[in-house]
């Protein structure tokens, strides 16, 4: 009797797998580790071509202080939040009142609105760039923070209702039928039913729209130009520019830049892959 083809692939696969895993790990980390020992090198060590080893000098505390003091990366970072905030509370909101009538509201043209907000997570955005950016300037919009927020808001809300109808509408409607039989209202509803039960779903959706928006550069470079209004992922390509060869303060900024979605998504790593999981016990 031959052997099964699991009892033969078995011990392979087990040294694949010890052998890949640290691999990807190593692939993964490289950069971040890189750009780490970057922003603490000193520039005589980069123009040494010291570049992964050691750094001989660690000026951990001058590399970080010199890109707020001798750079914009502070008003960067303002910028950054003063858009990525009102984008995440905006498109999760309207996603979830449009989530709900689209899953729990039966009416013609139900199936085709929810079609077209597919349907539009798949146009790709370089396409409407010039679009965009017109109609921004005839609006007298551009180069202001109120552009990236309006547009952000239009563009994450087709993909935030996809994703929150999937959730609201594995809620059994017999739930929603006895609230309107104690004569409860559809916004009664929706705050004391659909929103609690959502939490796992609308702490998942924040994390990633938070750091879709915040790690945007594409819409950045296009609707705005000035360091009044320029966020922070901009912000750190034109510090290129004003710092010519420091790398290392360059790197600073980007490590900087790159902690706010990191404590996020710490701070509600439970809520996230609560979402995640129950999206995925989804049938």
């Amino acid at each position: 009797m031959f052997p099964t083809p699991i009892a033969q692939t078995k011990p392979l696969t087990q040294i694949s797998y010890k052998i890949a895993l640290p691999l990807s790990i190593i692939l993964w980390l490289l950069p971040l580790a890189a750009i780490l020992m970057t922003s603490v090198r000193s520039m005589g060590d980069i123009n040494a071509g010291n570049y992964w080893g050691l750094p001989t000098e660690w000026n951990i505390v001058e590399n970080y202080t010199s890109v707020f003091a001798n750079t914009a990366m502070g008003r960067y970072l303002l910028n950054s939040i003063l858009v990525t905030l009102p984008v995440m509370v905006g498109s999760v909101f309207l996603a979830t009142l449009a989530g709900f009538a689209l899953a729990k509201f039966k009416f013609r043209g139900n199936l085709a609105i929810f079609a077209m907000f597919i349907g539009g997570n798949f146009v790709p955005f370089q396409i409407l760039m010039i679009p965009v950016r017109d109609l921004t300037i005839s609006m007298g919009l551009y180069d202001t923070v109120w552009a990236l927020i309006i547009f952000h808001i239009a563009f994450q809300t087709g993909f935030c209702t996809l994703f929150m109808r999937n959730f609201i509408v594995g809620i059994p409607d017999e739930l929603l039928e006895s609230c309107r039989l104690e004569g409860a209202s559809e916004w009664k509803i929706f705050y004391t039913i659909i929103l609690p039960l959502t939490r796992p779903a609308l702490a998942a959706l924040a994390v990633l729209i938070f750091t879709f928006v915040w790690n945007d550069y594409f819409w950045a470079l296009v609707l705005v130009q000035s360091d009044e209004v320029r966020p922070v992922t901009a912000g750190i390509s034109a510090l290129r520019g004003q710092w010519l060869a420091s790398w290392n303060l360059i790197s600073a900024g980007s490590v900087v830049a790159a902690l706010p979605p990191v404590i996020l998504f710490f701070a509600m790593q439970k809520h996230f892959i609560a979402g995640l999981t129950l999206g995925a016990t989804k049938g």
